[in-house]
């Protein structure tokens, strides 16, 4: 099964890692920033001239389960809309052509149907999934610090996509 139950269960797992994700928009829409930590150190960002917050928390997950490919994960996300299109959602979409319930093509389509395919990629490879919602814009990091350093992270991609910077920053794991 590639969604756990919970995520004590993916962290028993060798090589299991939690990863915080985030996105962030200057205007909604906007220049966007996508954001993921880590709890090893690694980390990622990019960002977007032009994009919504909720793109920024898509493009956060699908590039931590991508960069995390064939470890079991946590991702910790304080998007219930990201994580619905991310397990939930997403199976219906696909069997109804990616149209949701008023016969609208899905929001943000070619992101969530990425995710899909990564999810499925992990559910036949058996390599588990758990998504945790955390509590939205905190700065204590003593709470969900993963959550809190890609708040912050994805925060300077939008800020950096506003100038027309939309590179992509990426740092590897602590020694």
């Amino acid at each position: 099964m590639t969604l756990t139950r919970s995520h004590t269960d993916v962290l028993a797992l060798p090589g299991a890692i939690v990863v915080g994700t985030d996105g962030s928009s200057v205007r909604n829409p906007g220049p966007t920033g996508w954001a993921y930590v880590a709890a090893d150190g690694t980390s990622a960002c990019g960002g977007l001239v032009e994009g919504t917050n909720n793109i920024g928390e898509l493009l956060a997950v699908e590039n931590a389960l991508r960069d995390f490919a064939g470890r079991p994960l946590v991702l910790q996300a304080d998007s219930a809309y990201t994580i619905g299109c991310s397990t939930t959602w997403a199976a219906g979409w696909a069997r109804n052509g990616w149209r949701n319930s008023k016969k609208e093509v899905v929001a943000n389509v070619e992101i969530v149907q990425a995710i899909y395919a990564l999810m499925q990629e992990r559910r036949d490879s058996r390599t588990p999934v758990f998504f945790q919602k955390v509590k939205a814009h905190l700065t204590d990091r003593t709470v969900w610090p993963l959550n809190v350093a890609a708040d912050e992270l994805a925060g300077q991609a939008s800020a950096r996509a506003s100038r027309g910077d939309v590179a992509e920053v990426r740092t590897a794991a602590r020694a």
